[in-house]
């Protein structure tokens, strides 16, 4: 027992300041309770008070970042600021998000059901908020807010991946999006996608591992896409269980059919391709 009591002393000792995955989900959960007051215990009747919240919450981020010097490269007080500089603009992305999920589920009856109900909202407010962080050079800190909505939700976004406006999200159990994953606007992703990265050594993890996904393109599920050079064109459909390694032009249409038999009689599994464009 000695010899344990040593060891967590010892990693007590090299860890003082180390920001615990509890006061950084706590931060997370106050903010987005917030933001939407769907997510609060309380609703805010004055004003004043939503202003002195919001100077509490950038006081307790700014003490984080002050005390974890090791998390970033900067100031810790100048990066809360700009971090609640720009939380406007967040707030905004994740209300055009909302629109999106709430146009593309016929089965959604509210904003409010979605902002209260889908994990969608849940894991991509989460996105959103760590991602700005990231932006800012921010380290882990991001990656405990996403791995706590991943616990959450099922839902496993990097918030380096970049993701951009009207981003839906249905269903979503078992998603994933990888750190170098570009997303463009209008783009509908169901549950069991994965958007990963081919097998690459460890001195390539600063390459572009993950797939690029343009604007106006609808994922079905369980449809997998890797590798960083890896391109869905524009306006495409990818039907589900499809398995992309290569691009695709815009207005594509791919989907998959099993049990297919060949002229051995033999079982094999066949992917048609269709390009509207043509």
């Amino acid at each position: 027992m000695k010899k344990l009591i040593d060891k967590v002393y010892k990693s007590h000792q090299d860890c003082p300041e180390c920001p615990s995955p509890k006061l950084i989900q706590t931060f997370f959960e106050s903010l987005l309770g917030l933001l939407f007051p769907e997510h609060a215990l309380n609703i805010v009747k004055d004003k004043a008070e939503i202003e002195q919240s919001f100077g509490a919450l950038k006081s307790q981020f700014s003490d984080i970042l002050v005390k974890n010097k090791h998390l970033h490269h900067g100031d810790g007080e100048s990066l809360s600021d700009k971090f609640f500089d720009n939380l406007s603009e967040v707030f905004d992305l994740i209300h055009q998000d909302v629109d999106a999920m709430f146009s593309g589920d016929p089965a959604s009856k509210s904003r409010a059901e979605i902002l209260r109900c889908y994990p969608g909202f849940y894991a991509i407010a989460a996105y959103r908020i760590s991602h700005e962080m990231y932006l800012l050079g921010i380290k882990m800190i991001p990656r405990i807010i996403t791995e706590f909505a991943h616990s959450r939700t099922g839902i496993d976004i990097h918030p380096g991946a970049s993701i951009g406006h009207h981003f839906c999200i249905d269903h979503g159990t078992g998603l994933v999006v990888g750190e170098t994953t570009v997303i463009g606007n209008f783009v509908k992703l169901y549950q069991g996608v994965t958007l990963g990265a081919l097998s690459v050594h460890k001195e390539d993890a600063d390459t572009k591992r993950h797939p690029t996904i343009e604007n106006n393109v609808v994922i079905y599920a369980g449809a997998t896409i890797l590798g960083g050079n890896t391109v869905i064109g524009e306006n495409s459909i990818i039907g589900g269980n499809v398995w992309l390694t290569k691009s695709v032009p815009a207005n594509s249409k791919i989907y998959y059919q099993a049990k297919m038999y060949n002229a051995d009689n033999e079982i094999t599994d066949v992917y048609v391709f269709r390009n509207d464009s043509e």
